[in-house]
């Protein structure tokens, strides 16, 4: 009797550890939120470098789009200032965020959408971004993007 009773509370913890991991606080959707709209209004303002700040500084920086997968912080900059070389390739940005969920302590997920406004063509697609939060700041480690046609 003792060792279903065991069994019983071992699983109930269990269920209640996975439960909460999956549970991102408030406070954190509030702080990867602030990182991404600054990451928009950095975009819509014609700021690549500023956009950037929102991105891990760091060679593991994973980036895939349409073109395969780069690693890396300065090589993602540089596919975003080679593909978006001025404002009207960049034109307004809008992103829509349909699922943002904690993955394990201090790393999360966002699902979303994005949508591009511009003079030579809209552009639009879906993206997942993984976030780790460093020493009290959200940055995004991997950026899977691609264009919905």
């Amino acid at each position: 009797m003792k060792k279903i009773f065991l069994a019983i509370v071992l699983s109930c913890i269990s269920f209640i550890s996975i439960t909460a991991q999956e549970k991102l606080s408030d406070i954190n959707k509030s702080e990867i939120m602030d990182v991404f709209t600054k990451q928009e209004n950095a975009w819509n303002r014609g700021d690549i470098s500023a956009f950037m700040e929102g991105y891990w500084k760091s060679d593991d920086l994973a980036f895939v789009g349409s073109s395969g997968p780069i690693f890396g912080w300065e090589a993602t900059k540089a596919r975003y200032l080679k593909s978006y070389p001025n404002t009207t390739a960049m034109g307004k940005l809008t992103f829509e965020v349909i699922k943002l969920q904690q993955v394990k302590e201090d790393v999360a997920q966002m699902i979303g959408s994005f949508h591009l406004s511009r003079t030579v063509g809209d552009l639009s697609g879906y993206f997942t971004l993984v976030w780790r939060k460093f020493d009290g700041q959200w940055l995004i480690i991997s950026d899977h993007t691609s264009s919905a046609k």
